[in-house]
């Protein structure tokens, strides 16, 4: 199946896709083939990907490479953590840092990550580098789930706004066990207002959309009220265009 069939935004397709979250640990393919599908649906909003280059950044086990693909991209996964990777990751996939990809200037139609931006210490670096491998006039997908959203703690949200360190000894009391992230090792606090302020001010990218991934409805307006974007922004999607240098 290609494609969700979901108008985006919608409260369908949102409420789709929080099920297809509360199901993530009982059934974590369903989940992640749902959200691939819908991010791919999301770039093509800008142009068919049959044909083109997709670079994979952080996209873990591989099933947004895998969709791409399926909708005739050459889609090739770039993951620095061989733990994500699974048993099966998708042919080619190569092993190699976002901050420092094995790529050359230009290469890419489409470079694109999901809800990996939160786990980068160095946020202009590595959106830099995705820039960079970036063709003119191709695209650059960026999603992230955002420090003062409801689930910037990950799995011990939303007690991480108790502070990071009272919500990872409860999540270790309720479980038993650490958590698998720990603030300033591989989750940081990056925040929406600094961010979009970030990729305004660059020269080599325009914003084509700057809205929450997942908000039914009004997605751009909530990323436009300082303070309330946030929290109720959840998760930051942009999307931007490669500009000529």
């Amino acid at each position: 199946m290609t494609g969700t069939g979901f108008r985006d935004p919608s409260p369908r397709r949102s409420l789709a896709l929080f099920k297809a979250f509360m199901g993530e640990q009982r059934d974590p393919e369903a989940c992640y083939r749902l959200l691939a599908r819908d991010a791919a649906d999301q770039v093509e909003a800008y142009g068919k990907v049959a044909g083109k280059v997709v670079v994979d950044v952080g996209g873990g086990s591989g099933h947004f490479t895998r969709e791409f693909r399926a909708r005739g991209a050459q889609g090739v996964l770039f993951e620095p953590d061989t733990r994500e990777l699974g048993d099966a990751p998708p042919g080619s996939t190569v092993v190699a840092d976002g901050y420092l990809l094995p790529l050359p200037d230009g290469c890419a139609d489409v470079t694109f990550t999901s809800n990996v931006l939160e786990h980068v210490a160095d946020r202009d670096t590595f959106l830099s580098e995705l820039v960079r491998v970036t063709r003119p006039g191709g695209l650059v997908y960026v999603s992230f789930t955002n420090w003062l959203s409801p689930w910037g703690g990950h799995e011990w949200a939303p007690w991480h706004y108790l502070g990071a360190d009272r919500a990872t000894e409860r999540y270790r009391r309720r479980t038993g066990r650490p958590p698998k992230h720990t603030l300033g090792e591989n989750l940081f606090q990056h925040h929406v207002g600094s961010t979009l302020r970030h990729v305004r001010a660059r020269d080599d990218v325009s914003v084509l959309t700057a809205r929450s991934r997942y908000w039914p409805f009004l997605s751009e307006t909530v990323t436009r009220v300082p303070g309330l974007r946030e929290f109720a922004t959840w998760n930051l999607l942009l999307i931007l265009r490669r500009c000529a240098p």
